[in-house]
């Protein structure tokens, strides 16, 4: 598979080189946004809301990117 790694259980794979730093870089970013200490250690309610804002911003702009290309070449 190129392009592509899967983790041993789990269905996570990197469709976009580079995007894994990305995420990561932004998972800290959000962590520190929320006051949130990531680690095992850290209540699972406040871990998993710094991957639901991930998902959250991650849809944000893949919307916003959608809705720039169907303007594009569009007669007006």
């Amino acid at each position: 598979m190129s392009g592509r790694r899967r983790q041993s259980g789990s269905n996570r794979s990197l469709l976009v080189q580079g995007a894994e730093l990305a995420v990561e870089q932004m998972k800290y970013e959000i962590a520190a946004e929320f006051g949130v200490q990531l680690g095992a250690e850290t209540i699972s309610r406040a871990n998993g809301s710094v991957g639901g804002e991930i998902t959250k911003r991650l849809v944000a702009t893949a919307q916003s990117q959608l809705a720039g290309q169907a303007g594009f070449g569009s007669a007006r």
